[in-house]
Formats: C-alpha cells, sequence, structure tokens
C-alpha cells in the first residue's frame, strides 16, 4: 500500500509510518551510549570507592586549594574576555574603524594558537611568569576569541529599530547601549562564557607550564606520576560536578526570554557610528590585543628558530610527528562526522523528544574536560576490553566524545538545507533507506559534512591530554612532541612543531571567521 506525499510522489505507506530508518535511531543510540561512558565511569568511581573513602578523598584540604583556584580563574577570566570581546566586536561591526574587516579576522586568529603555545611563548619572554595572575593573562588572550565570534555574529543581527526608539525617547548613546543593546547579547555572552569556562576546567598544558594547580593539571600529575586511581578518580568526580553547576548557571542566567523580532517587514542592518576624532586612537584596543595574542607568539616562535638555526629541524622525526598528526586528525575527524550523520539526520528530520535526548547526551559528555573522558576509556578498556587498549580504535572514540558537537552543528544545518522530498523520491524508485539517504542528502550535505570534519580536525589537533593517555605506544604527534620537548626545557628544539601547528590551524580560523560572516548574510 503506497501514499502520496506533499510533493505528489509515491512512498511506501510503511516506510512512511515508520519514519526513522531503524539503522539510524539504532547508529544514533549507540553513539548516544558511547557518549555516556565518562559520566557513567565518574558514577562507578564514586559507587565502587565507598561514600567514607570517596568523602575522605575529596572533603581534604588540596582539593579546597584546587577549587579556589579554579573559581578565581574563572571568575576573573570569563568578565575580562566578555569586555574584550564586546569592545573588540563593537568596533569591528558597528564603528568605522579604519581597517576593521582586517581587525575583525585578527581577533579570530588567535584560535590558530593552542593554548599551551601561548603559554609557552609567554614564558619564553617572562621566564618567571607563573601563578593565577599569569594563568589569568594568558587565558583572556588565548579564549577570547570564543566570546568574539558569537558577540560579533550577534551584532550583525541586532535590528537597529531599538536603539532608534531609545535615542528617541531621549537616553544617551551609552544608555541606549547599555539598556538596549547589551541584553540582547546576553545569549551570544552566556554562550561564549560557559565555552570559555569549560576549556579553563579541561585546560592542561597552559597551566601546568606555569605551575599554577588546576583540577586537570592534579589529575594528570597522579595519573602519569604514581597511578593513583582511587584520588585521580575523585579529582575526576569533582571536576565533572563543577561542569555540571556551570552548565547550570549558563541556564539559569540565560533565561527564557524573547530575542527574535515580531512584527512586519524584514529588519534593517544597523548603520556605522561615526567615531569622529576618535576613530584612530580606538585602533590601541585591537593593536594591543594583537600584539599580546598573536606578537607574543610570533616573536617568541621566530627567536627561538633563530636560537636553534638548521639543527632543530630533525626532518625524520618533525615529518614522523606531522605525519602522525595528519593521520589522526583524518581517523578522528572523519569518525566524529560519520558518527554525527544520523543523530544530525535525526534533529533535522524526526525532531521528536527522544532525538532531542540523544542530542542532549552529546552535548552533556562534550562538555566533560578530556582527562575524564581518557581516564574512563582507559578504566573500561583495561577492566573489560583489553585488547582495545592504546589502539586507534580507543583513541578515535575518545575523539568522537569530545569533538562530535562540532561535526553535528555544520552536519545539521547543511541537511536542513536539502528538500526531504529528495530522500523520498529516492525511495519511491525502490531504493533502501541506506542507499535513499545516501545517494540525496549525504552528497548534498558534503560540504556541511567537510566543515564539521576539519573543525573537529582543529580540535584532535590541539588535543593534548587525552592522547597522551590513550595514543597507541610510539605515537608521536606534533602536540606530544612539543609538550615532550618544553618538558625537557629544549624551548629551541619545540619552536618547529609549534609553528605547524599554528600554521595548519590558521585555515580553519578562517573558516570560522567565513561561516560567522556567511549565516549572518554579510
Amino acid at each position: 500500500m503506497v501514499v502520496i506525499s506533499p510533493s505528489g510522489l509515491a512512498v511506501p505507506r510503511r516506510r512512511r509510518i515508520l519514519g526513522a530508518p531503524s539503522w539510524v535511531l539504532a547508529s544514533a543510540t549507540v553513539m548516544a551510549l558511547l557518549s555516556l561512558v565518562p559520566l557513567g565511569f565518574v558514577m562507578w568511581a564514586t559507587i565502587q570507592t565507598g561514600m567514607e573513602t570517596a568523602s575522605r578523598l575529596i572533603w581534604r584540604p588540596r582539593v579546597g586549594e584546587l577549587l579556589l583556584n579554579t573559581i578565581l580563574l574563572i571568575v576573573f577570566t570569563v568578565p575580562l574576555c566578555s569586555v574584550l570581546a564586546v569592545a573588540l566586536a563593537w568596533l569591528t561591526e558597528r564603528s568605522d574603524m579604519p581597517a576593521r574587516r582586517f581587525w575583525a579576522w585578527l581577533s579570530i586568529t588567535p584560535l590558530a594558537v593552542p593554548a599551551f603555545v601561548h603559554s609557552y611563548a609567554w614564558i619564553g619572554l617572562w621566564p618567571g611568569l607563573h601563578g593565577l595572575q599569569a594563568g589569568i593573562a594568558i587565558s583572556v588572550v588565548a579564549y577570547f576569541p570564543f566570546l568574539y565570534l558569537p558577540v560579533s555574529a550577534a551584532f550583525r543581527l541586532l535590528d537597529p529599530a531599538l536603539e532608534d526608539q531609545a535615542s528617541a525617547l531621549g537616553f544617551s548613546p551609552v544608555a541606549v547601549f547599555f539598556r538596549v543593546v547589551l541584553p540582547q547579547l546576553r545569549l551570544a555572552l552566556c554562550g561564549g562564557g560557559l565555552l570559555i569556562a569549560l576549556h579553563l576546567l579541561a585546560e592542561y598544558g597552559l597551566f601546568a607550564m606555569i605551575r599554577f594547580d588546576t583540577f586537570t593539571t592534579a589529575i594528570v600529575e597522579q595519573f602519569q606520576s604514581t597511578y593513583n586511581g582511587v584520588a585521580a578518580n575523585m579529582l575526576a568526580v569533582v571536576l565533572v560536578l563543577c561542569c555540571f553547576a556551570l552548565l547550570g548557571l549558563e541556564a539559569l542566567l540565560r533565561g527564557r526570554r524573547r530575542y527574535a523580532r515580531l512584527g512586519s517587514g524584514v529588519a534593517r542592518h544597523a548603520g556605522v557610528k561615526r567615531l569622529g576624532r576618535w576613530r584612530y586612537p580606538v585602533l590601541l584596543l585591537p593593536v594591543i590585543t594583537a600584539v599580546f595574542a598573536l606578537g607574543i607568539p610570533a616573536w617568541t616562535l621566530g627567536r627561538w628558530l633563530l636560537a636553534g638555526g638548521t639543527a632543530i629541524w630533525q626532518g625524520n622525526e618533525i615529518g614522523l610527528a606531522l605525519t602522525q598528526t595528519l593521520g589522526i586528525c583524518v581517523v578522528g575527524g572523519l569518525a566524529t562526522t560519520v558518527a554525527a550523520l544520523p543523530i544530525a539526520w535525526l534533529s533535522v528530520r524526526r525532531p521528536t523528544r527522544a532525538s532531542r535526548f540523544l542530542e542532549s547526551c552529546y552535548y552533556l559528555s562534550s562538555a566533560m574536560p578530556g582527562v575524564v573522558v581518557a581516564l574512563a576509556l582507559v578504566t573500561v578498556t583495561v577492566r573489560v576490553a583489553l585488547p582495545l587498549y592504546q589502539t586507534v580504535a580507543t583513541i578515535a572514540i575518545a575523539y568522537i566524545i569530545m569533538f562530535l558537537p562540532r561535526a553535528l552543528v555544520s552536519l545539521r544545518t547543511s541537511i536542513a538545507q536539502v528538500p526531504v522530498e529528495l530522500e523520498q523520491a529516492a525511495a519511491s524508485l525502490g531504493r533502501s533507506p541506506f542507499r535513499a539517504l545516501w545517494s540525496t542528502t549525504v552528497r548534498l550535505a558534503a560540504p556541511g559534512a567537510a566543515a564539521g570534519m576539519a573543525l573537529a580536525s582543529l580540535g584532535i589537533l590541539n588535543e593534548l591530554t587525552a592522547t597522551q593517555m590513550l595514543a597507541p605506544n610510539g605515537t608521536r604527534t606534533l602536540a606530544m612532541a612539543f609538550w615532550a620537548l618544553t618538558s625537557e626545557i629544549d624551548y629551541a628544539a619545540a619552536a618547529p612543531y609549534a609553528v605547524l601547528m599554528v600554521l595548519f590551524s590558521l585555515p580553519m580560523t578562517w573558516l570560522l571567521h567565513h561561516q560567522s560572516r556567511k549565516i549572518s548574510g554579510r
């Protein structure tokens, strides 16, 4: 029996009623269960340890010290990043500042420099740099682009009619900004601030290099030095609780206000504000930011490259690290993109409560630090699937858990732009659900899949802790080689690896900038 679709094509009734192919739902469910492994590990570790032992390990001075460091780091870094990002976004999107397109791209470019390379660069200039102040300063220049991207996009999409009405009521430009514009940036500020806070929880290399203790540095040190699984697991429990607290705080601050424009017509683009005599003095902000975020890494890397000369360019070692890095990025990026395809299709074609629940599992797990994901997979593979321990499959699973949302966002946007009638037409011609999906939606969504794979690969390229703990013996990526040499205080030999990481990351930052402007129609 057949039914007629809205496009006039005959579609088998059974397929239409069942909706999603069984293999799509099964694949999405398996990936969701896989993503929940770190959370299950944390719960299992707490139960296995016992409440008495767990309480003794959690309620101790060392944990309090790490928690205070974490809170202070987030409390100072996120607001400073917010102020800097909003100021730069307003200058590059709303003012007539000279060369604002160029400064907009430079404001995103610091993402091409891994956070631990920022730390390496600053220590190269100031060897005595360490502690909370150093952590805040380096974190601001390394992570503010995560706020600049959504805030600048929000500025491009704001309807200036509200600002015009406020000005007509007699409000000063400063009052209009704080009472009309800034409240409309709440979603962007909350989302970007949450992303930065989660990165601060997960970061290892940046803080280990400046000798600033966090939960992640303490977990890695215990795991690598004494393999103290119980103590490391309890620190991981506190770290995950911090992640949940941040997620809850972001949801509370975000609220449920309406931000969409309601009314007839199309919102116009905001005009450019004339800065007058301040047009050139305001250049000091993007210039100083670029000097600290890009100039210091460039200067330090150049200085160490000149000091090391040609001797530091060890062709065989660098070639091996580059080859293995590209191989891991390709394998991990491809696996992540393929794993994201089922849930991306479900979220667009079958947006039910079940699909939204599965999607939330992915985002929840991706918020967990890489060290917790690595500890979970180490425990599971050692106790249940020992042949998988330190294999390519295990590290690929870790990358899927950590970076799947990056591929999911790009895939979901591309699939939404493919007419569902094409799949129905392919099915009506007798093709199986898999072949119908492959020959239509997957092929037409290939550009989005490529972008998602590139963004996931960028995260894999700069990932350090999970790769160190899970990669097969003999693996030496650019990040691992760089970290090993800096641990030996051989900064000159580490410079080529840092340069290669930055060079391979630069195209990804351009892609982020291009996509951000494309989404807003600019």
